[in-house]
């Protein structure tokens, strides 16, 4: 066992605190990385708080991990040491149910592994990436391409698929309209994304605040959902809409500016029910929809994908001692765009 330095959160109320966590001993197909950079996602914050369920205490959070291949198990072939890697939001999954024999282990129909507060193969509890190092079997070990920086690659693990993932599913591209719901971590990654790939996108955020980020980033126009005239002029309007806040929406609202079998993807996550009424979905028989990160193939085809766009994350550096501060800025809304933090300061 490899004892490394990490920061815990010891009860959902309880402010994060630094410590010391076991790593398990490499088997023959893991790998050991030396973790550089670490993003603050906001499904740390709601896990390591209760929002999504109990947990176990202490809890190690953090699934946006780039680093260096320290050690590898005997029978290693995917990696080398040395190797820039990244670690998202899983490092297993079962491996034999239909979902993941068609590569779609993200949808594992056992439940995948999650990075941190899942049950491990071993019966342990999965610690993330707020810590030195990481172990994790070479399957589920991404390749970060040299030109993006470690600090905004680490984001692009959870943010980055997440958006990319409904963008390629339901296809967005040339001649196709889509609008991001929110101008955050997902959303300023969601905007770059839907540009690269040829869409016309829209930036749909309360205020006009962060018009020229949008803009700058991509986005072909900006509109406040704050003023009502919003819903009117752009009724009927968009093919796809991805929703990245993790807060309750008007959800009739918006499905209303779908055109023809258009599709309302939510990729944020609040705590409380989006509440639903079917007839707007009878309109346009449109459709509303979810989605969850994607498959370690596809997350490789993202990263390969920001790299030859020119795609990353936009980042504040910290040092581990600010986490507690960082996790309140994101609840206020006051990071553009992610908070990554500094390994090195856990050392």
């Amino acid at each position: 066992m490899l004892t490394v330095n990490a920061y815990a959160a010891p009860s959902a109320t309880d402010p994060l605190v630094p410590t010391t966590i076991e790593r398990r001993d490499l088997g023959p197909h893991d790998v050991l990385i030396e973790i550089r950079y670490a993003g603050i996602c906001h499904s740390d914050i709601h896990t390591v708080r209760g929002d999504w369920g109990a947990i176990q205490y202490p809890q190690v959070v953090g699934h946006e991990i780039v680093g260096v291949v320290a050690e590898i198990g005997s029978e290693v072939t995917l990696h080398q040491l040395g190797d820039r890697v990244g670690v998202g939001c899983m490092v297993n999954s079962c491996r034999e149910c239909e979902n993941c024999l068609s590569g779609d282990e993200n949808y594992c129909l056992n439940g995948n592994t999650g990075t941190y507060a899942s049950r491990d193969l071993d019966g342990t509890i999965t610690q993330g990436g707020y810590s030195t190092h990481i172990v994790v079997v070479e399957d589920f070990v991404l390749k970060v391409p040299e030109s993006i920086p470690y600090e905004a690659a680490a984001p692009l693990l959870c943010a980055g698929i997440t958006t990319y993932s409904p963008l390629a599913h339901w296809n967005a591209g040339p001649g196709t309209r889509v609008a991001v719901i929110g101008m955050g971590g997902l959303g300023h990654m969601a905007v770059q994304i839907a540009h690269a790939m040829g869409a016309d996108v829209t930036v749909l955020s309360q205020s006009l605040s962060k018009q020229d980020d949008g803009l700058r980033l991509g986005a072909d126009h900006c509109f406040a959902t704050s003023d009502p005239a919003t819903f009117t002029e752009l009724r009927n309007h968009f093919d796809l809409i991805i929703n990245t806040v993790s807060a309750v929406i008007d959800m009739d609202a918006y499905l209303r500016l779908l055109r023809l079998n258009g599709t309302f993807v939510s990729v944020g996550a609040p705590a409380e029910p989006l509440p639903v009424k079917v007839f707007s979905l009878f309109g346009n028989r449109r459709s509303f929809a979810g989605s969850g990160i994607g498959s370690i193939r596809e997350t490789q085809e993202m990263l390969d994908f920001c790299a030859e766009h020119g795609i990353a994350s936009e980042v504040e550096v910290i040092p581990a001692s600010e986490i507690n501060a960082a996790y309140e800025r994101v609840l206020a809304s006051d990071v553009r765009y992610r908070f990554v933090i500094d390994v090195d300061t856990l050392r």
